[in-house]
């Protein structure tokens, strides 16, 4: 029989304040080109770092299943290509908490542009994590 697993109200807003408890304060997140590795446990190899934001003080807050991110410092680019996925460590800078797609809509993380030229201030303004019940 397949999975068919559904989570309580609770256990998601559970796993949403897990989430954010390990993140943590001052947690980094990096904007890659190149294919997204397998899972957040695979080490980056040949992508290119494009850009590093901090979360300034907390990771953010949880409301029903949806993190609001907490206030994300501009970076500097670093290298320039195509943003492909990011990947959130902690304020450690090696301990990875996720990663996911980037696009300009559909993806994990939507940016006006993909395209990342070295020394541009890239930002961004808001952002969200939600957990579905199912």
């Amino acid at each position: 029989m397949a999975s068919n697993l559904k989570y309580s109200n609770g256990t998601r807003d559970a796993q949403q304040t897990g989430l954010i408890t390990y993140a943590g304060s001052g947690s980094i997140i990096r904007l890659y080109d190149g294919t997204q590795p397998t899972n957040a446990n695979t080490a980056i190899s040949t992508q290119t770092l494009l850009v590093s934001l901090t979360i300034s003080g907390a990771f953010g807050t949880d409301s029903n299943g949806t993190i609001t991110l907490g206030s994300v410092t501009n970076g500097t680019a670093v290298a320039s290509s195509t943003a492909t996925f990011f990947r959130i460590v902690k304020s450690d800078g090696t301990t990875v908490v996720m990663d996911g797609s980037v696009g300009t809509s559909g993806a994990d993380l939507n940016l006006n542009t993909t395209t990342i030229a070295s020394g541009q201030t890239v930002s961004i303004t808001a952002g969200t994590i939600i957990r579905a019940n199912s």
